[in-house]
């Protein structure tokens, strides 16, 4: 997917919403776990998936699978993982789908990295770590229309760790990931993760990549404000996805869960359809 097509998909749906799919069996509606132990081949987490997905598709522009939740149920989990990829690129191919792997390693396995999601399983983005430098990066940058999510900026409180530690200079270390690795790739390949709960600091980062998407976790369940967000994130082209995942995926667990989930999904998007009416998109 183009960044023009993007773009135009936020435009049509008056939404910048993506939709964690963090599936986690000790969360689902307990009807789903009771009904794979009496049915065989019944398959919990692409079910709870499929219905979720069908609820909130209409108000909605991506998804994220975290790749820890399959990965942590082996070769079935993965089974649930690519099931669900296909599922949305034959149903819905106008979401974006981001791969939420956090890959990033020497070049020779980078490359492997990328063949599994881009050429496997066919996403069209992955989340990438920026640490091992450019040739641990770049062998995701071969896949046209194919998208590196770099971290740059996180949401959890142990990004002070590094992320924000500077150099004698004072350039804080996510400031030189964001400027370093627009060496590599530009604003049509390369996305930024940073943190919704991270405020004011999107200035910061507008000012150093200010035609990137940011792809935001962290509103929602984890306390990011969306106003804050777009106060200081926007672009001229929106520049910003923005992903809920508990808040939306686990809001009822009862036999209505993917009813509830495309209710609360509605809730963001016409939040964020007034703010694009605001901004004139």
């Amino acid at each position: 997917m183009t960044r023009e097509q993007l773009f135009e998909n936020i435009k049509r749906k008056q939404s910048f919403l993506c939709v964690g799919l963090d599936t986690d069996l000790k969360k689902v509606p307990q009807f789903l776990i009771e009904k794979a132990e009496k049915e065989e081949g019944f398959d919990p987490i692409f079910e709870f998936n499929k219905a979720i997905i069908d609820a909130t598709a209409p108000y909605c522009i991506a998804y994220k699978p975290n790749l820890a939740f399959y990965e942590a149920h082996g070769v079935k989990g993965w089974i649930a993982f690519e099931k669900t990829v296909k599922y949305l690129n034959d149903n819905y191919p106008d979401q974006f789908i981001i791969a939420d792997a956090k890959r990033g390693d020497i070049g020779n396995t980078s490359k492997l990295y990328a063949r599994t999601f881009f050429e496997e399983m066919n996403v069209d983005a992955v989340t990438v770590a920026p640490y091992m430098g450019e040739d641990s990066v770049t062998p995701f940058l071969g896949y046209p229309n194919k998208w590196v999510i770099l971290l740059a900026l996180t949401s959890n409180k142990g990004s002070a760790d590094f992320q924000l530690t500077q150099d004698a200079q004072g350039e804080r270390l996510f400031e030189k990931v964001l400027q370093r690795s627009q060496q590599w790739a530009d604003a049509d390949q390369m996305m930024y993760v940073v943190g919704a709960t991270q405020g004011s600091a999107f200035a910061d980062i507008r000012r150093l990549v200010p035609n990137h998407f940011l792809l935001v976790p962290g509103i929602g369940a984890q306390g990011g404000s969306l106003e804050e967000v777009c106060q200081y994130g926007w672009n001229d082209h929106c520049g910003l996805i923005v992903n809920s995942s508990r808040a939306i995926i686990y809001a009822d667990a009862t036999e209505r869960f993917a009813e509830v989930a495309g209710e609360k999904a509605q809730e963001v998007q016409q939040q964020m359809a007034a703010v694009l009416k605001a901004k004139g998109i």
